[in-house]
């Protein structure tokens, strides 16, 4: 896999600012099959910062109905709160 397919996206919330803003700490979606080495090379080659710690979290997906008797899933997907060292940051405009 490379960078690319790795980081799929960079989660902005009001939480995840308020993370970035006292701690220097950004969430990102990441493929469910990459480990933490693999989103921390990601990370600094896509954004070229240094990352200090990488924590993971494997988050199901909500159960959705639209107007129909059936249900659908949204579907999993992985969360990854990178460290960045202090100065680092991730220019999400």
């Amino acid at each position: 896999m490379n960078s690319f397919e790795i980081i799929k996206t960079v989660r902005v919330t009001e939480k995840g600012t308020t993370q970035a803003e006292r701690s220097n700490q950004y969430t990102v979606v990441a493929d469910r099959r990459a480990n933490k080495l693999q989103i921390r090379q990601a990370v600094q080659e896509l954004f070229k910062v240094k990352v200090l710690e990488v924590r993971t979290m494997n988050v199901r997906g909500k159960a959705r109905r639209q107007m129909t008797k059936q249900a659908g899933k949204a579907p999993d997907w992985k969360k990854a709160i990178v460290t960045l060292k202090q100065g680092d940051k991730i220019s999400l405009t």
